[in-house]
């Protein structure tokens, strides 16, 4: 251990003659302890209401989606889906087709799209567990599943046997024949409600997907996706290249994010943004530690020239005060992360702080790589902060060795 270090420690603990010099040395210890701590809680804060936000549309979407490289719709045989589904890759998938229709019940008519699905559905994505009033729909007859906010627009109830809903889409192919409609309009019955959230709750209809395709006038073959429950830690581009022969035309597979792609966006957007403006709180913590750092270098210049004595030099003395401001942020950033990490296990096992106005716990969540973002943010400006401060200590050193 060199006498720098030594001295640095020991500097780092003893306390000044001056009264004002420990309050500055100890308001800016606070400040680090503070600021880091703050830094890591906000961020596992951030990541608890991403996941909790996501886990309204991930409930919602599939692990991937199989879709046409080019068009809407693609061809797969029953023998071929039969084989896909055999693949130890995937545990469950579901032929889907999705098309916008238009809505109408009674006097009243609504914009909404379609997503007609097969009985194994439910086995991709628990859709059953989002209906919160009512039933699935059934797949022998003309039924259908609406979102909260659609039925709300529609003033739609369930199982009115009085009342159907009626689903209108473009007919594929018009004869040229006079008061012939260029629409096909089919009805259904409503059998359930279900609620997401309130974008979702506005969007989808379900039914089954041969009342779709019959709605639609594609063949019984034709999807326009096909949803995948995948195996844990399946590899996309193994998976991507096992199915492809099975399919007459080229396909992608779209992972879970990048279904909601422009939502990870914000959401990461958000992210860095709540960094940046707690790492400008961290910043302006280490100015303390700058002018403590001055301030101590000040009340130690009469013992400059006692270690230059007894054979210091001018770069050990600034290794001394460079090593005690990185003792400052170090120890400062271990309590503080300690700190931080007491808040948010507390919060995850005995929540104390809860949404306003709701019983809701707040949600956090403890990452690995927040804890040692925070830790390297600390450590950079921590470094930055204390070479500025003693910059040009070595040529005052040199000054006092002179004089």
């Amino acid at each position: 251990m060199s006498y720098s270090f030594k001295i640095a420690w020991r500097y780092f603990f003893s306390k000044s003659q001056q009264t004002v010099i420990n309050r500055i040395n100890a308001f800016a210890f606070i400040m680090v302890v503070v600021a880091t701590a703050a830094l890591f809680v906000v961020l596992s804060a951030f990541d608890g209401l991403k996941d909790f936000g996501l886990s309204f549309t991930e409930s919602f979407d599939p692990d991937y989606e199989i879709v046409p490289e080019q068009g809407k719709y693609f061809r797969l045989s029953p023998d071929d889906l039969a084989a896909l589904r055999l693949f130890p890759e995937i545990m469950a998938a579901a032929p889907e087709i999705e098309e916008k229709v238009f809505l109408t019940y009674e006097e009243k008519n609504q914009v909404a799209y379609l997503k007609a699905v097969d009985s194994t559905y439910s086995a991709v994505v628990p859709i059953e567990k989002s209906v919160a009033l009512g039933q699935w729909i059934s797949f022998d007859r003309p039924e259908v599943l609406l979102g909260f906010g659609i039925a709300s627009s529609l003033s739609v109830g369930v199982f009115d046997y009085n009342s159907f809903l009626y689903l209108t889409v473009p007919k594929k192919k018009v004869n040229a024949l006079l008061n012939q409609s260029p629409f096909i309009a089919k009805p259904a019955m409503v059998t359930g409600l279900y609620q997401i959230n309130e974008e979702l709750d506005k969007k989808y209809v379900f039914s089954n997907l041969a009342f779709g395709q019959a709605l639609l006038q594609v063949d019984s073959d034709q999807y326009t996706s096909l949803a995948i429950k995948a195996a844990p830690e399946v590899n996309e581009a193994l998976l991507l290249e096992k199915i492809r022969p099975l399919f007459a035309m080229p396909i992608r597979l779209v992972s879970r994010a990048n279904q909601n792609a422009a939502l990870h966006k914000m959401l990461n957007a958000e992210h860095l943004a709540v960094y940046f403006i707690f790492t400008l709180v961290m910043l302006i913590a280490l100015f303390n530690v700058i002018g403590a750092l001055i301030m101590m270098i000040l009340d130690k210049a009469p013992q400059l020239k006692i270690l230059l004595a007894m054979g210091a030099t001018p770069q050990g003395i600034h290794h001394i005060f460079f090593t005690l401001g990185m003792l400052i942020c170090g120890l400062g950033g271990a309590i503080g992360m300690v700190l931080g990490i007491l808040i948010v296990g507390a919060q995850s096992l005995n929540p104390f702080i809860f949404v306003p106005g709701t019983s809701l716990a707040y949600p956090v969540v403890f990452e690995f790589k927040n804890m040692l973002l925070v830790l390297v943010t600390l450590l950079v400006l921590g470094t930055i902060s204390t070479a500025w401060a003693t910059r040009g200590l070595q040529k005052k050193v040199r000054d006092y060795a002179i004089s």
